[in-house]
């Protein structure tokens, strides 16, 4: 596979950082999931709101004091470009990167020592299941002002590492956070939805979550386009355990219905009518099949 790098194109073997880098020492850096979908005619490959993505990294320098490659057009043609000389014709996940990579010894945010890494890899499924059983983390959800969340920062993974870690050991397939304040948060790399009384619930990006795009597109695929009404607000735990329906959401787990959580079942543990009906749209969505949102891709091809 090829990487960038600063500004050059790379083997994979050949993007590498210092083992004195402030990046892998300290964990100082922010990166960007996106995703590119194979289209039903087995060339194209749409990426799904490549612009959003590429600006949230850029809101993301700007609190970390990393540069961007350039500007929101330039950094998303090298990501259209990073595909194309990859040859990718499949589902397909790209990370760009922005890291502090000097070999300095102290923790220093230093614009000057930015450097932006974007590598893609083949991806189907990020959870290989049809509904999983989720718990609640003893691990609380690191606060925005201690390391800001909506940065998408790569030290405080080693919070969502943890609280997985937990949950695998305990028989689960994936941890929900609780903020410091005991609300909902997210799960270890997903937002959550529920469903109460047919109304679709989600907790703000307030709640010391990211500012999901994932999630900001299936509220405006669910209100705009099924006509489905939905709540904004704050979720406590055991609101959980009484929830009709439940799925978590992202790049990676795209919509991944929940089962049970801290082995109370949700429903009857098998996807709901809600769910499914979001699930088969934002199918339809990412492969170019609902002309109204083919705004939201971009095609490699085309």
């Amino acid at each position: 596979m090829v990487t960038f790098k600063d500004g050059q194109w790379v083997d994979d073997d050949k993007a590498v950082v210092s083992v004195r880098s402030r990046a892998l020492n300290y964990g100082m850096g922010c990166f960007g999931g996106i995703r590119g979908y194979l289209a039903d005619d087995g060339h194209e490959v749409f990426v799904f709101r490549l612009r959003a993505h590429v600006e949230r990294l850029a809101h993301s320098a700007k609190i970390l004091y990393l540069r961007m490659p350039g500007s929101i057009e330039e950094t998303s043609r090298i990501l259209v470009e990073l595909l194309r000389r990859n040859e990718v014709h499949q589902d397909i996940y790209v990370r760009p990167l922005l890291l502090h990579n000097s070999n300095a010894l102290a923790p220093v945010l230093d614009i000057e020592s930015t450097s932006f890494i974007a590598f893609c890899m083949p991806l189907k499924r990020y959870i290989d299941k049809d509904a999983i059983r989720v718990c609640v983390s003893s691990w609380r959800r690191v606060r925005d002002n201690a390391i800001p969340s909506r940065t998408k920062p790569t030290g405080a993974y080693l919070n969502s590492a943890l609280a997985r870690r937990e949950a695998f050991d305990n028989g689960f397939d994936e941890a929900i956070f609780l903020t410091e304040d005991g609300k909902v948060s997210e799960g270890s790399a997903e937002h959550i939805f529920i469903v109460r009384r047919g109304v679709l619930v989600s907790p703000p990006s307030t709640e010391d979550n990211l500012d999901g795009i994932t999630r900001r597109s299936i509220i405006a695929m669910a209100t705009e386009d099924l006509g489905l009404p939905f709540e904004e607000r704050s979720i406590g735990r055991s609101e959980l355990y009484v929830a009709d329906e439940m799925f978590l959401c992202g790049t990676g787990a795209q919509i991944t219905p929940v089962a049970s959580v801290d082995h109370r079942e949700i429903g009857d543990t098998t996807i709901g009518p809600i769910t499914a009906r979001l699930k088969q749209y934002f199918d339809d969505v990412v492969h170019g099949r609902v002309e109204q949102r083919k705004k939201w891709l971009t095609p490699v091809w085309g």
